[in-house]
């Protein structure tokens, strides 16, 4: 199994060692591939919208193409953030930025309809939810339809000070998260998901999208007429 981490910091704290404890736990011969941000993507999105026109005309095309082709193959996302002021890292939010054009509402990969995602986010006091809503929206607007969440308010600000008890918990949260992902089985696109998609397809279709340059790129793939990406 292919397996990307996307990690919302640079640092090894207790999120990213949750996230690695699932990706480590998953049985089989794996291969894990770690992306940190800011370190591998150090930029915000302009709201210049050349990708709109033409993904190549990013002026970070470069340095993102690598992540973004690394998802593409991937079968399985672990997404870490940590909770910054109650929702997702400024560093992971600047990445969903940058990849908006793979949103079901522009030009959404048909890789992404088979993949399983899990987010894990941890705080130090209050809830994480709402981190993991951030990353929660965009999985889903690119499609991917089994998105698994992990979230854990830690009490403390670092993975040594988490107490033994509260680590005892993570394993065998983790050990249950990683027997669900050795699911190899083709996940299951829901009708929410089967929604937005024809609803952005009819977008689309009458021409309603943000350039003619998508309306082709729904054409070429066929979702204007019978094929669709899930299958």
């Amino acid at each position: 199994m292919k397996i990307v981490m996307l990690n919302g910091q640079n640092h090894k704290g207790s999120t990213y060692h949750i996230g690695r404890m699932i990706a480590d736990k998953i049985v089989g011969d794996n291969e894990i591939r770690e992306f940190f941000f800011p370190r591998d993507l150090y930029h915000f999105c302009m709201g210049c919208y050349q990708c709109i026109e033409n993904e190549k005309a990013c002026p970070y095309y470069e340095e993102k193409k690598v992540i973004l082709d690394a998802i593409e193959e991937a079968d399985l996302l672990i997404v870490t953030t940590p909770t910054y002021c109650m929702h997702v890292s400024a560093p992971l939010k600047s990445f969903i930025d940058l990849s908006f054009d793979y949103w079901m509402s522009h030009r959404p990969r048909k890789s992404m309809f088979t993949k399983r995602a899990v987010i894990v986010s941890t705080s130090a006091g209050s809830s994480p939810k709402s981190a993991m809503k951030d990353v929660e929206d965009a999985l889903f607007y690119m499609g991917v339809p089994s998105i698994t969440k992990y979230g854990v308010a830690v009490q403390a600000m670092n993975w040594d000070g988490i107490k033994a008890s509260k680590k005892e918990k993570i394993d065998k949260d983790t050990t249950r998260i990683a027997q669900k992902m050795n699911n190899v089985e083709k996940p299951h696109v829901g009708i929410k998901t089967r929604f937005v998609f024809y609803m952005m397809r009819m977008m689309q279709k009458n021409g309603w999208g943000s350039s003619p340059v998508e309306k082709v790129y729904w054409e070429q793939n066929g979702w204007l007429r019978s094929k669709r990406p899930w299958k």
